[in-house]
């Protein structure tokens, strides 16, 4: 039965390991000298540019502000000024 498992799973193309060719005429990359983690500060971190993550922040930091505020409404520790 299980050598029926093994047969199948080196049939399938899903199992496949690719072959990499290594690359023998790359260059040596520069140290960059923008920050200690590794890249530069014009790089796309995360996929993003700097703007798009100054937008996501700024909407982080609403929603913090926003649940944190109702949390202390509901728990009564602050009241509205009816």
């Amino acid at each position: 039965m299980f050598d029926d498992l093994r047969q199948e799973s080196d049939s399938s193309p899903f199992f496949k390991e690719e072959e990499v060719e290594p690359l023998l005429d790359a260059k040596p990359q520069k140290r960059s000298r923008g920050g200690g983690f590794g890249f530069k500060f014009n790089d796309k971190f995360l996929g993003m540019t700097s703007f798009q993550r100054f937008v996501i922040s700024i909407m982080l930091l609403m929603v913090v502000c926003i649940m944190g505020t109702m949390f202390l409404l509901v728990t009564g520790k602050i009241l509205l000024p009816l």
